[in-house]
C-alpha cells in the first residue's frame, strides 16, 4: 500500500482551499495530509489544513529560509509548495532534499528571470514570444514622456510595479481630472496622469515602474506543468474576457506558453498570461507558482494539484490530456468554515482529513468556479 504524502502550503492564497480539495480526492484515493502556515490566524488554509501554524513575522528572507527547513524537518514534510520566499527557498533546493523534502517550485535560475518584469520580457522576447511595447520609469518626467508616446499611437497607458504578483499595484492613466466621479460607485483602476506625476514628484524617491499599453482581453492564462526534463506534461489555457471564463487549447496561446516553460526550465507548475496587442496575442505576466485558479481546471476533468505533486515525487504522470473541455463558467464567493477560535488548532488522528472543524465562525468568502 502507498504511503501518505505529506505537504505543506506557506503563506499562500485563500483560493488553494481548492488546490488543497484536490490533492485529497487524488484519482490513486492515496492519503494526502496537508499542513499549512500563514501570517493571518483566520486564513481558510489553515482551516482547512490537518496541521496548520501562524508564521512568525518579521524574518529576512534567510531567517525564512531556516523556518522552512525547521518545518519541514519536524513535520515529515514530502512536497513543500512555496509561495513566501520562493526565490530565496529554491536556492536551497539541496538542503531541503537532505531533510526529505521535494520543492514544487522551479529551479532558482528559472525564478530569478520572472522576478522583474521588464528582465522577464526582454529574456520572453529574445526567444521569439511576442511583448508589448513598454518602458521602466522611476522619475516623474520619464512617466509623462512614456504616457504621451502610448497615447500618440492611440493606446490608453498602464502602470504597475516593475516586480510584484497579480494586479497589485496596476493602474490605468485618464487625462480626465479628479472630480465627483471618481468617488461614485466602486474604486476604479483609472487615475488622473496629474495626480500622478505630483505622488512621483512629492516622493523624493524614484519608483520602479513598467509602463505599457492596455492590453485587451481575453486574458488567458495558460497554466503548465512541467518536468525537470524541461518536457511540458500539462498546458492548458483558462480564457477570461468580462465576467464569462473558459478553456481552450488553440496553439496561439499554449505554444508561446510552452516555449517559455520549455525554454527557461520553469520546472512544476506555472502560469503564463496573454492579452491582445492589436491582432495578436503578447506576454502580459509569469508566474512561477501555481495560479490562484487551478482548480477551475477540474471542470476539464484534470487534477493538476495531484499530477504536480506525483512529479515533484519522481513519479512521472505522463502527458496530462483533459479528456474534455468544460463549458463556460463565472466565478462566485462562497463561504469556507474557519476555527472557532483566532488561533489554529490541529486535528486529531482520528479527525476525517476533509471534515470541516467543528463549531465554525463567520465563513470566509473564496471563490468557487459555476457554470454559465
Amino acid at each position: 500500500m502507498a504511503s501518505r504524502v505529506r505537504v505543506w502550503l506557506n503563506r499562500t492564497y485563500a483560493e488553494n482551499v481548492f488546490f488543497m480539495d484536490q490533492l485529497r480526492r487524488n484519482p490513486a484515493d492515496r492519503a494526502v495530509e496537508i499542513h499549512a502556515t500563514h501570517g493571518d490566524a483566520d486564513s481558510p488554509v489553515l482551516a482547512a489544513a490537518d496541521t496548520a501554524e501562524l508564521e512568525p513575522e518579521g524574518l529576512s528572507a534567510a531567517g525564512y529560509v531556516e523556518y522552512a527547513l525547521d518545518q519541514c524537518q519536524r513535520r515529515g514534510i514530502d512536497v513543500f509548495v512555496p509561495r513566501l520566499h520562493q526565490a530565496a527557498i529554491v536556492a536551497h533546493r539541496a538542503e531541503f532534499a537532505a531533510v526529505g523534502t521535494a520543492l514544487l517550485a522551479p529551479p532558482p535560475e528559472a525564478v530569478a528571470v520572472f522576478q522583474d518584469k521588464v528582465v522577464a520580457y526582454e529574456a520572453v522576447q529574445a526567444i521569439g514570444v511576442p511583448v508589448p511595447p513598454w518602458w521602466r520609469v522611476r522619475t516623474a518626467d520619464e512617466l509623462i514622456c512614456a504616457v504621451e508616446e502610448l497615447e500618440a499611437a492611440g493606446h490608453k497607458a498602464c502602470f504597475k510595479p516593475a516586480s510584484g504578483a497579480g494586479g497589485v499595484g496596476f493602474r490605468v492613466i485618464t487625462r480626465t481630472p479628479f472630480s465627483l466621479v471618481h468617488l461614485g460607485g466602486f474604486p476604479s483602476p483609472y487615475v488622473p496622469l496629474e495626480l500622478v506625476v505630483d505622488a512621483v514628484r512629492r516622493a523624493g524617491e524614484p519608483v520602479d515602474w513598467l509602463v505599457m499599453p492596455r492590453l485587451e482581453e481575453p486574458e488567458v492564462s495558460v497554466d503548465c506543468l512541467t518536468g525537470p526534463d524541461n518536457r511540458v506534461r500539462l498546458a492548458v489555457g483558462r480564457t477570461k474576457k468580462g465576467r464569462r471564463r473558459g478553456f481552450t487549447l488553440h496553439e496561439q496561446w499554449l505554444e508561446p506558453a510552452r516555449r517559455i516553460a520549455e525554454g527557461f526550465g520553469l520546472h512544476h507548475l506555472c502560469n503564463i498570461q496573454f492579452r491582445m496587442y492589436g491582432d495578436r496575442p503578447v506576454l502580459l505576466d509569469v508566474n512561477t507558482r501555481p495560479a490562484g485558479g487551478l482548480h477551475q481546471l477540474s471542470l476539464c476533468g484534470v487534477n493538476a494539484p495531484w499530477a504536480a505533486v506525483r512529479l515533484a515525487l519522481g513519479e512521472d504522470p505522463g502527458e496530462v490530456v483533459p479528456p474534455f473541455l468544460g463549458q463556460d463558467y463565472t466565478v462566485v464567493a462562497g463561504p469556507r468554515p474557519l476555527w472557532p477560535v483566532t488561533l489554529p488548532q490541529q486535528r486529531g488522528p482520528s479527525a476525517s482529513a476533509s471534515a470541516p472543524p467543528a463549531r465554525p465562525v463567520e465563513p470566509a468568502q473564496t471563490a468557487q468556479a459555476l457554470p454559465l
